[in-house]
């Protein structure tokens, strides 16, 4: 993943649902909700600024905001633990055929605001509410998180490529948000790629995410299925910058949040974008598998010289402590440049991201159903569906040990991404390492005001 330089209303008033959406898009336009590099293709970023301060010590205390010019889990300080969950509309009539497209923007405008409501409720450290047409008699809640704080539970909401065809509204699609291409030496799986819409979960207790994950999803049958899920984890860092499964920090060139370089990395301001998406985001998000046996079995010097950085200080092999710019011109003692021009750093440098990946280990998949990227909607943890080669998994090494990092960039343009991508797959001394299986990229909205749900800007009234 690249590395950054610092700098219904629909025609169906017949359901309350539909009414209920149809009087909210009446009074929430976009004006009342704006005001609003790591292992992708970077596991580390060229040095500019300090790194964002880690999670309080009071982590498990700390709320979120959630209401804002924009949405929480972006500027906000990293949390520990991290679930992404992309899910599809449902577009099959339960009496046959396809639903149309004024039917399914309904639908997607119901789950936006049943989410909007229960990630309030959960952010708070309150229980998300009764589930929507849930049996007679049946808990409201699970109560996984009873007397648990909110340990900095945020929610995050991102919408794919496919979406605004599907909901009839293809003008009011992102201008640069399209499926990413695939890059050289891709071995992307459908099982975790894609998706019309993405829930980022993160907060600094695993079992706080879990109860969340499981609000959400019990808020979408019958309007969206489940795609694919994957979950992450870092290492107690404190203020420092997280490491990688390599064991090189990750993140070092993030711009500080409040600051001119983190607003010009990452809130959409052009002037071609929709009105309503103004204030709000791209995200990037790439599974990569790392080799770890063989990285392992690698040495010091390859190591830091596919990276282009030390491991113990993250400085620079170019000289200097971590936040020291890297110097590309500068000889080692053997008279070539310190940093080599095929290194990880050298490739990535001046690609503008905020980087929120997370290290994720599913050790030795075990094949629950069949294999071929079928996308798994029916599985019910939010962990792998499938192995990326089922057919392995009795074997050894990597093919068959599932671990690496889940890279998740926040930018205002996807292009940045895709060119330094694809400086990466053609020449990077890292790719001997890693293998890139899962793919993604949505529009994050803006943040919303209490009262607004995330959908009702792309349904002004007419």
């Amino acid at each position: 993943m690249p590395e950054r330089s610092a700098s219904d209303r629909t025609s169906e008033p017949t359901t309350p649902a539909t009414a209920s959406f149809s009087r909210r898009a009446l009074i929430a336009s976009f004006a009342a909700t704006a005001g609003v590099a790591g292992v992708s293709g970077a596991l580390v970023a060229e040095a500019r600024e300090p790194a964002s301060p880690g999670p309080h010590a009071d982590a498990g205390r700390r709320v979120e905001p959630f209401h804002g010019a924009h949405q929480p889990g972006i500027a906000t300080a990293q949390q520990r633990y991290a679930l992404f969950a992309a899910f599809d509309l449902e577009t099959a009539d339960p009496r046959g055929g396809r639903l149309p497209a004024d039917r399914v923007a309904a639908n997607f405008a119901q789950i936006m605001e049943r989410w909007t409501v229960a990630a309030e409720r959960l952010m708070r450290g309150e229980a998300p509410g009764p589930i929507p047409a849930n049996v007679r008699d049946a808990p409201a809640d699970t109560g996984i998180a009873d007397g648990l704080a909110p340990a900095g539970l945020t929610l995050t909401f991102g919408l794919g490529p496919d979406l605004f065809d599907r909901i009839g509204r293809p003008e009011q699609r992102p201008r640069r948000l399209r499926a990413l291409p695939a890059f050289a030496g891709d071995q992307l799986q459908a099982a975790w790629s894609g998706g019309e819409l993405l829930v980022q979960i993160c907060g600094d207790d695993p079992q706080v995410l879990s109860h969340a994950f499981r609000a959400i999803r019990g808020r979408t049958p019958g309007l969206a299925r489940l795609r694919w899920s994957q979950q992450g984890f870092l290492g107690r860092f404190g203020d420092g910058t997280p490491r990688n499964l390599f064991g090189h920090k990750d993140g070092t060139a993030n711009p500080r949040a409040g600051t001119t370089a983190f607003d010009d990395t990452v809130w959409v301001t052009a002037p071609d974008e929709p009105a309503w998406f103004s204030g709000g985001t791209y995200l990037v998000f790439r599974k990569i598998r790392m080799d770890l046996p063989k990285w392992d079995t690698s040495t010091a010097q390859q190591q830091d010289r596919s990276i282009g950085r030390r491991r113990d200080t993250g400085a620079p092999l170019s000289g200097g402590d971590e936040f020291t710019a890297p110097d590309f011109e500068r000889a080692g003692p053997d008279g070539t440049p310190a940093i080599p021009p095929d290194s990880h750093v050298a490739l990535v440098r001046g690609a503008p991201m905020l980087r929120r990946s997370y290290n994720y280990d599913y050790a030795f998949p075990v094949a629950t159903g069949p294999s071929g990227g079928a996308h798994d909607h029916g599985g019910d943890g939010p962990g792998h569906s499938h192995g990326d080669h089922p057919h392995d998994h009795a074997a050894a090494g990597h093919d068959s040990y599932d671990s690496g990092t889940l890279f998740c960039a926040f930018l205002r343009d996807p292009g940045e991404f895709v060119r330094a991508q694809r400086a990466l797959a053609e020449s990077d001394r890292l790719n001997a390492f890693i293998r890139h299986t899962g793919s993604a990229v949505f529009a994050v909205p803006p943040g919303i005001r209490p009262g607004q749900h995330l959908a009702a800007p792309l349904f002004p009234p007419r």
